[in-house]
């Protein structure tokens, strides 16, 4: 099951995703984000070192580092 936070502001579901890019460098990326449906990418977990905020005026989740 995927990681999921429900907003205060707007009482909706949001799941986390995880997606690697590659770097113009060669270098690796990852980006997490929150989607309002699970899908492809969608992880169990929060990463190591972040923990979830919510933006005050959209109600959107966000990760954090700790």
């Amino acid at each position: 099951m995927a990681f999921s936070v429900v907003s205060k502001k707007s009482a909706k579901t949001y799941f986390l995703h995880k997606r690697e890019t590659k770097r113009a460098d060669g270098g690796i990326t990852t980006l997490y984000y929150f989607a309002g449906e699970a899908k492809d990418g969608a992880i169990d977990s929060l990463p190591d070192g972040y923990m979830t905020i919510e933006h005050e005026r959209t109600g959107l989740p966000m990760l954090k580092k700790k």
